[in-house]
């Protein structure tokens, strides 16, 4: 197994002659970008392996960001704005499909669990199966399986089989995160890792994608508000058919189509590669040598690596990890390698801080994703809003997120602040505008302090999802983010079943249960590392 290195926030730097044509060769060079290299003494205790990532993560950072990392960086944006597109999907279609099959509120939250079920099965499973078969499988067989499922979406006949379809949409999608986010950390420049968090712009121009659609479907699509459905009402009473509701149908076919055509660009349109470190960590050094001049390729700039290169690393190093460099590795020695995350003091801090932010975070965006709409749409029925103008009014609400990501990924550029204060601060105000939700009963102030929370949101998760593929090492990384999603996962299953019976009772105990969750996951934000060990690998 790989030495995982440990020096405080630092790249490495040496002698190494295999290097010497890349690095600097000054102890203590400190790059424009702000990272340092650590002394020649410290490159020399490292292994054969992470010297070989090291030389690689060099060669990348020499060529730039050139236009494959651009086209990675669009493909896995395109991944994140689906990943929300759905979630946001469902928040719109439960108050139609729900008034459909006459489910009462006390079951309101069973298809939104049972999305979050499939959520949470994919996020732990694909970042796994990215950490052993590859990040490529991943990549792409997570948006064709959500494309697949989501079509049959708008054919469910009743209300279990669309929950039972949810699960496998849900299967697909929620691997996108934890997959894209490493596979744009493993081909992003050093001086570019920003864009991690520009990346979560993609999730609210999804939401709006999401909410434009439905917009021009469901209110023109749907049954009367107060109709109950055919199904539980006697035969000739004016009642909410199939037919008369087809609105939620048709935005569910449309983003099954659009998901299917990322499916097409990756796929058959861009020629993925592996990523070289999962290749050099699986021993298989020359197609990971071939996959870095097929980059340079594309970005139209000369590459002079060779896999001389990278076996002149293997020097006299003994070590298990330079001896088993050249094998695939094994199931169990994968494995194993989750003991990392509690291997130290640091890793320990660092996995259950990472974790436990995941679990609040989700509870409370889960609980606004799936609750707030419907609250929303209630309170506009009460005020003698028309469906339209509800549905207009989620455009105005999710819109502001795209600022709210855009701010997340500058103030973490400041050294006053940083990425964990920025998320604490941000998870505060989110927390704060859930809470003055409750007390607010005006059409304008209910869409302004939504549209509030929402940006918050936008810009905590902005942050978050950058900063959790960079704290861990590449062995790991997939593995790591599909983990961390997993337990966010878990509470999204757990949150919305209690909401629902808030909701059967109390409108303002779903928005105190959000906001409590918010102010949570702010207070296990201030025991994240700002400082980051494991950059670079």
């Amino acid at each position: 197994m790989s030495h995982i290195p440990q020096d405080d926030d630092k790249q490495v730097a040496g002698d190494d002659p295999a290097l010497q044509p890349l690095l600097p060769s000054s102890e203590n060079h400190q790059e424009s970008d702000g990272h340092s290299y650590v002394t020649q003494s410290g490159f020399k205790r490292l292994s054969a392996i992470d010297k070989k990532t090291l030389l690689l993560t060099t060669t990348m950072d020499k060529m730039g960001m050139g236009r494959y990392s651009w086209y990675i960086f669009f493909l896995c944006g395109y991944g994140y704005a689906l990943d929300l597109m759905w979630a946001q999907a469902f928040g719109l279609i439960v108050s139609s499909a729900q008034q459909e099959f006459g489910i009462p509120d006390s079951q309101f939250g069973t298809l939104l669990t049972a999305f979050n079920i499939g959520l949470t099965i994919g996020a732990f499973s694909w970042g796994i199966i990215g950490d052993i078969f590859g990040r490529k499988w991943a990549f792409n067989l997570t948006v064709l399986i959500t494309g697949f499922w989501g079509l049959l979406l708008g054919s469910a006949p009743s209300w279990p089989w669309l929950c039972f379809l949810s699960i496998f949409t849900g299967f697909g999608i929620g691997g996108n995160i934890p997959t894209d986010a490493s596979i744009v950390h493993e081909f992003l420049p050093h001086d570019r890792k920003y864009l991690l968090a520009a990346l979560s712009l993609f999730q609210p121009l999804g939401v709006v994608i999401c909410s434009v659609i439905a917009w021009g479907f469901i209110p023109s699509n749907s049954c009367e508000p107060g109709l109950k459905s055919c199904n539980i009402t006697a035969p000739g009473v004016q009642c909410c058919a199939r037919d008369d509701n087809l609105g939620w149908r048709f935005t569910t076919n449309i983003i099954g189509a659009i998901t299917l055509f990322c499916f097409f660009l990756r796929f058959v349109v861009f020629n993925f590669q592996e990523s070289p470190k999962f290749l050099l960590l699986q021993g298989r050094e020359q197609e990971a040598v071939n996959v870095i001049q097929h980059i340079a390729k594309v970005n139209r700039q000369p590459c002079s690596l060779t896999i001389d290169d990278i076996c002149v690393l293997d020097g006299d190093d003994t070590s298990e990890s330079s001896a088993k460099s050249g094998e695939p590795k094994t199931w169990a020695e994968l494995t194993s390698q989750f003991k990392v995350f509690f291997e130290t003091p640091y890793m320990m801090r660092l996995s259950l801080a990472i974790w436990a932010t995941f679990i609040f975070d989700y509870a409370a965006f889960s609980i606004a994703g799936g609750f707030l709409p419907d609250i929303l749409r209630r309170k506009g029925v009460a005020a003698g809003q028309s469906v339209d103008i509800t549905y207009r009014n989620y455009i105005i609400i999710y819109a502001p997120g795209i600022l709210g990501v855009v701010l997340g990924a500058l103030v973490i550029q400041t050294k006053t602040l940083g990425k964990t204060w920025s998320m604490t601060i941000s998870a505060s105000l989110m927390a704060a505008s859930l809470f003055a939700f409750v007390y607010i009963d005006s059409p304008g102030a209910n869409v302004g302090f939504n549209a509030m929370e929402y940006f918050f949101q936008s810009m905590f998760n902005a942050i978050l999802y950058g900063y959790t593929p960079e704290a861990f090492p590449a062995a790991v990384r997939g593995s790591a983010c599909g983990i961390a999603s997993t337990w966010g996962r878990l509470s999204s299953i757990i949150a919305p079943l209690i909401a629902t019976r808030l909701l059967a009772t109390s409108v303002d105990g779903v928005l105190y249960l959000a906001g409590g969750a918010a102010v949570l996951s702010a207070v296990v934000t201030l025991f994240l590392p700002e400082k980051l060990k494991n950059e670079g690998f």
